[in-house]
């Protein structure tokens, strides 16, 4: 019997952009149409079959932990990483809440990522990875703030360089091994990602559906709009 994909969500950041909302509310805690980001998250993932899932705690955790509790409510069972502040950013966060994921490839979605993406299929890909892989990324066209996007895709592999770029959406499958050189401390997922892409050891999709990193006021606003046109 194949064990249960976990899932872990990024939800230590401050949220800079913002304050002064994130100065007393942490992002992943922001509601969007009366449901907060990370409470989204957690329901559609137990709603695609993971039962285990760990959530980073950094700034503002005690109101996370608080709000989500032991996840029961929401279908799941949620274990916490408490970084403390300030936090291990993207990369440091996961590698140092390892030891709750287990040595099996896991989800990893960003906790202020609104989206429809079918996260059945993702926990597909988890279970699925290839052997010689050591992520899964959905990539998602690139928004009008980052129109450069973060890299390209061919023949179903990430690649580092492209005619057509994509932007990294914030969900991924990783296996632990792609932190297999790394230390403790602080530092970001991506570089780690890029990488293993230039190593062919990431595979990737492009998902054209609804998307939103929900990083500023304005690009909340934005959602919130597009959702009341459905």
């Amino acid at each position: 019997m194949k064990a249960m994909i976990k899932a872990m969500i990024l939800a230590a950041g401050r949220g800079e952009r913002f304050r002064p909302l994130t100065d007393t509310l942490p992002k992943p805690l922001i509601p969007v149409r009366g449901e907060t980001l990370i409470e989204r998250h957690l329901r559609r993932l137990a709603g695609a079959g993971v039962r285990e899932v760990v959530i980073n705690l950094g700034w503002l955790g005690q109101s996370i932990e608080e709000r989500v509790g032991d996840g029961a409510r929401l279908g799941v069972s949620v274990a916490y990483s408490r970084e403390g502040w300030p936090c291990l950013e993207t990369g440091g966060g996961v590698f140092n809440a390892l030891p709750l994921l287990g040595a099996a490839p896991f989800v990893l979605l960003n906790g202020d990522v609104w989206t429809d993406y079918p996260l059945p299929q993702l926990v597909r890909r988890a279970a699925a990875l290839a052997e010689q892989d050591l992520a899964h990324m959905v990539l998602a066209p690139n928004p009008p703030h980052h129109p450069r996007g973060d890299c390209g895709l061919a023949g179903g592999r990430v690649v580092p360089a492209c005619a057509e770029t994509f932007t990294f959406s914030g969900m991924s499958v990783l296996r632990p091994a792609l932190f297999a050189d790394a230390q403790a401390g602080a530092f970001p997922l991506w570089p780690l990602l890029r990488e293993a892409s230039i190593r062919g050891q990431v595979s990737g999709e492009v998902y054209q559906g609804r998307w939103s990193d929900v990083g500023t006021p304005q690009r909340l606003e934005a959602l919130e709009m597009s959702l009341e046109e459905t």
